[in-house]
């Protein structure tokens, strides 16, 4: 009970910073008409809570060293607190996307931090039952984010989306600083450390997330602006990584990813990252763009991915005991790929009925792609090299989601332009099933009562309509098609891993 109690504290943490990259997907559309937002604008409510977690993550080992495990994770819950209330406070959108990146910004290192508290509560073979926790935990939280967002939307209005966070993040934050007690803060490392390399690393991760997110609206570099972040993006980086190997003490230890098992482990992260945030961003923009569903509606339709991901958990547990942790995560990375063969599938009336097997198929190995890869990949490390590792560890997931979710709205956007393309050169009055369509809807409008500009152009515009949704939901089934090749790259990856035992755990005492 003494490891049990601090640990589900701050896993409650984690559930919440997580939680809260997806509260928001479902219910963008409101947040948007509360902020007078234009479209383009409101991905960045997502988006920069991830790039602000992004730059935050890998400094979490550095700063546990520092200030120690128990008051970092307390600041960093007692900051990510005062944030959700600012957010709910805010009243446009460019004081909505600071907050959120804010939010994100002092929340971050709640996640890598029960990541490595995890092999200091349960060592040994107990160590299964702990990366199974965090499993769920980093594939259920974003996908219930849209369920119980939509649900406050609909009920409270959106700003209570941020004021939940109020009541469990004080709770976190005394409970940790009360019970947690795994190392001493060492302030001594404040002097001398690298402030270059963190400038370098914010610079280029801050920038890549920019070209990637306003590259599609701006016509990539063909824009002056595209093109200045694109160079600092490179530059930066390859500054970073000179700095990070050169420098006696880095704030980001690289040398990690000279382990095979690490390397590998980041790739299929990082993968792994673009597959949940990618797919739960582009379920609910469907449904709310394509389908016209409420945020509660939204929110239901969804639902089905949590529920099988909790499904998951105790198969996974017992199988976990029994096979090698490499073939479970190919399992899971393969359904994940097979179930966005499913999800390309999709046509312009798929509802929650349609949506339910793809996303079961998703959901439920979900626990099965997520778990083994902190087994594999951060098992395999020296207790030394472990903080740091899992703050890049985690910062590959959340940067394959801020690659993913930007990519994502760049596919949209493109492909949606070509595929209406095509669709309108194909609309002439040599379509025969076109023109009976177009007979049929100018006689219903042209009877409408005040139908703005008589029934043709009433009808016209209907048929753009119809052609613009059906190029939508093509370009989506593209951007799915986009996620399963990557995910069929990620599965054969696994088999260059190797079998990680779990060491047994020392005696009681043991020190």
């Amino acid at each position: 009970m003494r490891a049990i109690l601090p640990f589900a504290v701050m896993c409650v943490g984690m559930f919440v910073a997580l939680l809260d990259i997806q509260i928001v997907a479902s219910s963008l559309q409101d947040i948007g008409g509360g902020l007078s937002a234009a479209q383009d604008q409101i991905s960045w409510v997502q988006t920069a809570y991830l790039i602000a977690e992004i730059i935050m993550i890998p400094l979490s080992g550095w700063l546990t060293r520092v200030f120690s495990t128990r008051w970092l994770f307390s600041v960093s819950a007692l900051g990510f607190t005062v944030s959700s209330m600012l957010c709910g406070f805010a009243w446009n959108i460019d004081s909505m996307i600071v907050f959120r990146a804010m939010q994100g910004l002092l929340g971050a290192s709640m996640i890598p931090t029960v990541f490595t508290s995890s092999f200091h509560y349960f060592p040994g073979p107990r160590r299964v039952y702990a990366a199974a926790v965090i499993g769920t935990i980093a594939s259920v939280a974003p996908s219930l984010g849209p369920v119980i967002g939509g649900w406050i939307t609909d009920t409270l209005g959106w700003p209570w989306l941020f004021y939940v966070n109020l009541i469990p993040g004080v709770l976190v934050a005394a409970g940790v600083a009360a019970m947690v007690d795994i190392d001493r803060p060492d302030l001594s490392l404040l002097r001398g450390a690298d402030y270059p390399g963190i400038a370098l690393m914010a610079v280029a991760l801050g920038t890549l997330e920019y070209v990637l997110e306003e590259g599609a609206r701006w016509n990539w570099f063909s824009d002056r602006t595209i093109r200045i972040c694109a160079i600092a993006a490179a530059v930066s980086f390859v500054l970073f990584l000179w700095r990070s190997l050169t420098f006696a003490n880095p704030v980001v230890d690289l040398r990690a990813f000279g382990n095979r098992n690490f390397s590998i482990g980041c790739v299929l992260s990082f993968i792994t990252g673009i597959g949940i945030f990618s797919t739960i961003y582009l379920t609910p923009l469907f449904l709310g763009y394509v389908r016209g569903y409420s945020a509660w509606q939204t929110g239901v339709a969804v639902f089905t991915t949590g529920l099988a991901s909790l499904a998951g958990v105790p198969v996974y547990i017992a199988l976990a005991r029994k096979f090698d942790g490499r073939w479970l995560m190919m399992f899971g990375l393969a359904c994940f790929g097979l179930s966005m063969v499913s999800f390309s599938a999709i046509t312009s009336d798929w509802g929650g009925g349609q949506l339910l097997m793809p996303q079961v198929i998703r959901g439920f190995p979900q626990v099965f792609a997520v778990a083994p890869s902190v087994t594999l990949g951060l098992g395999s490390l020296s207790p030394a090299r472990l903080k740091y590792a899992s703050g890049l560890f985690n910062m590959m997931r959340n940067l394959g989601g801020a690659v993913g979710i930007a990519v994502s709205g760049a596919v949209l956007n493109d492909r949606t332009n070509l595929h209406f393309t095509t669709i309108a050169s194909a609309l002439t009055p040599a379509n025969g099933p076109m023109t009976r369509l177009l007979g049929r809807l100018s006689a219903r409008y042209g009877a409408m009562p005040g139908a703005p500009g008589g029934g043709v152009p009433a009808s016209l515009l209907r048929l753009r309509t119809l052609a613009y949704q059906q190029a939508s939901t093509l370009a989506f089934a593209d951007a799915f098609r986009i996620v399963m090749l990557a995910f069929g790259f990620a599965t054969v990856l696994v088999l260059f891993m190797r079998k990680v035992t779990p060491p047994k755990a020392p005696p009681a005492g043991a020190h």
